[in-house]
C-alpha cells in the first residue's frame, strides 16, 4: 500500500471514529473533547480548539480547548473579526499561519503556548464551522512546523471535520434549547399549580371553612396521614391538593387514585404494580401508583369503597412503608405521604363489618371534616360569582351579575350535590344566558320546583306571578338607574302601571340609582 493510500485510509478511519462520537452524544463539550483527543493522538494536531458564537453576546467563545485550563478558556474570548480566529469567522475562509511567532495577528490570548519566540516553530490552522451558509464558529489546531508539510490536505481534512461538528452543534444546541424550554415550562406549571392550590385561593369566607383552613395549615408540613371526610362535591380533592402544594413535598408528584372507579381485580395492580407474567396479559413489569408518587403525595379518593383484602395490604404499607409488586418477591420501600378521602360514614361501616377497624384507626390520624354547602350558605353567592366570572371568561361572554330573584333561588336551594352541583348550575346558566344578568329562568328546573327547597308549601299561582313581576321591575330599575319613566319604556308599559306595581310590591327605586 502506497503512502498516499495509507494517508487516505487513516483519514477515513479518523472520520469514522469522529462520526461515531458525534452521533452518540448529546453533550456538546464531551463529544468535542473526544474529537480533539483523536486529532491530537492520531494526527499530532495539538491545542485543538472549537470556538462558537454566543447567540446572546455575539462574541466568539471557546467551547472546548484540548489541554487548556478553565482559566485559559475563559480568556479565549474574541470579537468577530478580531485576531486570526475572528477573521476566519468573519470571512468564512480558512487560514494557515506557517509560523505563529512571525504573525502579528496571532493574539495567543489563552497564553497556552508560552513565549512564542523561545519555542520551536508552530503552525496554526483554522477553518470556519459552517451550518449552511452561516458561520457559527471555528475549528483550529496547532502543528509542529516542518518543511514539506501539506497544509492544503490538512485544511481539507479539517474542513470535513468542521462540517460534521457544525451539524452536531446545531443538533445539540436545539436539543439543549428544547430541554431548557421544557424545564422552564415544567417550573412554570409547578409554580402555577402551587399558586392555584394555595389555601388563600380556595373560595370561602364562612367560619366553618376557616376551621378547615386552620387544619390544613397545621397538618401540611407534617408527614401525617390525613383523612378528608365530607359529602360528595364538597371539595375534598381541592383540599388534598392544597395540603400537598403547601407541604415540603410540593415539588414532588401528586398522584390521584379514585378507588371507586377501579374494579377490585385491578385495584391491587394499580396501587402496587406488577411484575412481568404476574397474570394473563402482564407482558411487562409496571410501576404502581405508590412508586409513581415516590417522594410526593398519594391521594386515595373514595377509600371507603375498598374491599377488605385491599384494606389489609394498604394497612401493611402504612405501617411498614414497604410493599411487594403483584407477582414479586422483593419488598419495595416507599416514601409517600398518604391523603385519603371518603363520603362514607366509616364508623357505621366499621360497626357493620364492611370496613376494617384497624385500617380505620391507621387512616384516622388527622381527620378533616368538610362542611356541606347548605351548612356554609354565606359561601353560595361568593362561589356563584366566582363560577360566573370563570365561565364568562371561558365562553367569551359578558354577563355582569346574577339577578336578585336568581340569587333568592340559589340561597333557598338545599344543594345535595354541594359545590360541584353549584358549579354545574352556573356553567349551564352562562351557556344559555344572552342577557347581561343571570335570571331565575336561566337556572336549572330543579331549583325552580317545590322540591328544590326545604319549604313544603308550594308557591301559589298568584305568588308566582307576583314573584315574576317583581323580578322584571327590579331588573328594569337596575337597568335605568332607578328612573321609573325609563323603566316603563324599557318594559313597554305605562308609567301609571309601573308606579302601581312599585307601590304594591314595596320596591324602592332610589336603591337602584347607582345600579347602572
Amino acid at each position: 500500500m502506497s503512502e498516499d493510500q495509507s494517508q487516505k485510509l487513516a483519514e477515513i478511519t479518523t472520520l469514522y471514529e469522529i462520526t461515531k462520537v458525534l452521533a452518540s452524544s448529546t453533550d456538546l463539550r464531551d463529544c468535542l473533547e473526544q474529537i480533539m483527543d483523536i486529532l491530537s493522538g492520531q494526527w499530532q494536531m495539538h491545542n485543538g480548539t472549537v470556538t462558537i458564537i454566543n447567540p446572546v453576546t455575539s462574541q466568539l467563545e471557546i467551547e472546548i480547548a484540548h489541554g487548556l485550563t478553565a482559566e485559559a478558556r475563559n480568556r479565549g474570548k474574541y470579537e468577530v473579526g478580531e485576531g486570526i480566529t475572528g477573521r476566519v469567522v468573519a470571512s468564512g475562509v480558512p487560514v494557515v499561519v506557517p509560523s505563529i511567532s512571525d504573525e502579528p495577528l496571532f493574539l495567543n490570548r489563552t497564553r497556552s503556548r508560552g513565549d512564542l519566540n523561545q519555542k520551536k516553530q508552530i503552525s496554526f490552522l483554522c477553518v470556519p464551522v459552517k451550518h449552511g451558509q452561516q458561520v457559527i464558529g471555528a475549528l483550529s489546531v496547532d502543528r509542529e512546523y516542518r518543511k514539506g508539510l501539506d497544509f492544503e490536505n490538512d485544511l481539507q481534512f479539517l474542513a470535513v471535520i468542521s462540517g460534521l461538528i457544525a451539524q452536531s452543534v446545531v443538533r445539540i444546541q436545539a436539543f439543549a434549547e428544547e430541554k431548557r424550554k421544557l424545564v422552564n415550562e415544567n417550573s412554570s406549571l409547578r409554580r402555577e399549580l402551587s399558586g392555584k392550590y394555595q389555601i388563600g385561593n380556595i373560595v370561602s369566607n364562612s367560619s366553618r371553612m376557616r376551621e378547615v383552613f386552620d387544619m390544613i395549615h397545621r397538618v401540611a408540613e407534617s408527614n401525617a396521614t390525613v383523612l378528608l371526610r365530607g359529602e360528595s362535591g364538597t371539595g375534598k380533592t381541592l383540599v388534598a391538593k392544597a395540603i400537598h402544594y403547601n407541604s415540603q413535598r410540593a415539588d414532588q408528584p401528586f398522584v390521584v387514585v379514585n378507588c371507586s372507579a377501579l374494579p377490585e381485580t385491578l385495584i391491587e395492580s394499580e396501587l402496587f404494580g406488577h411484575e412481568k407474567g404476574a397474570f394473563t396479559g402482564a407482558h411487562a413489569a409496571k410501576k404502581g401508583r405508590f412508586e409513581v408518587a415516590e417522594g410526593g403525595t398519594l391521594f386515595l379518593d373514595e377509600i371507603g369503597e375498598l374491599s377488605p383484602m385491599v384494606q389489609v395490604k394498604l394497612l401493611n404499607v402504612i405501617q411498614d412503608r414497604e410493599f411487594q409488586r403483584l407477582g414479586g418477591i422483593a419488598p419495595v420501600k416507599c416514601d409517600v405521604r398518604l391523603v385519603a378521602a371518603t363520603h362514607v360514614d366509616l364508623e357505621k361501616a366499621v360497626a357493620a363489618g364492611k370496613f376494617r377497624e384497624d385500617f380505620y384507626y391507621r387512616l384516622n390520624v388527622f381527620p378533616v371534616y368538610l362542611p356541606s354547602l347548605r351548612k356554609r350558605r354565606t359561601d353560595i353567592l361568593l362561589l356563584a360569582e366566582y363560577f360566573l366570572q370563570k365561565y364568562c371568561r371561558e365562553n367569551d361572554k359578558d354577563i355582569a351579575r346574577i339577578s336578585t330573584p336568581a340569587i333568592d333561588l340559589l340561597m333557598q336551594y338545599h344543594w345535595p350535590g354541594n359545590v360541584r352541583e353549584l358549579q354545574n348550575c352556573i356553567e349551564r346558566a352562562v351557556l344559555i344566558c344572552d342577557d347581561d344578568a343571570i335570571k331565575s329562568y336561566h337556572l336549572p328546573p330543579t331549583l325552580q320546583t317545590a322540591e328544590s327547597s326545604t319549604n313544603k308549601n308550594p308557591m301559589s299561582f298568584a305568588a308566582a306571578v307576583e314573584h315574576y313581576e317583581r323580578e322584571l321591575i327590579v331588573e328594569a330599575l337596575k337597568h335605568t338607574g332607578g328612573n321609573q319613566t325609563k323603566a316603563s319604556k324599557y318594559l313597554d308599559t305605562s308609567l301609571r302601571i309601573i308606579n302601581y306595581k312599585i307601590h304594591k310590591y314595596s320596591i324602592e327605586p332610589k336603591e337602584y340609582k347607582l345600579a347602572v
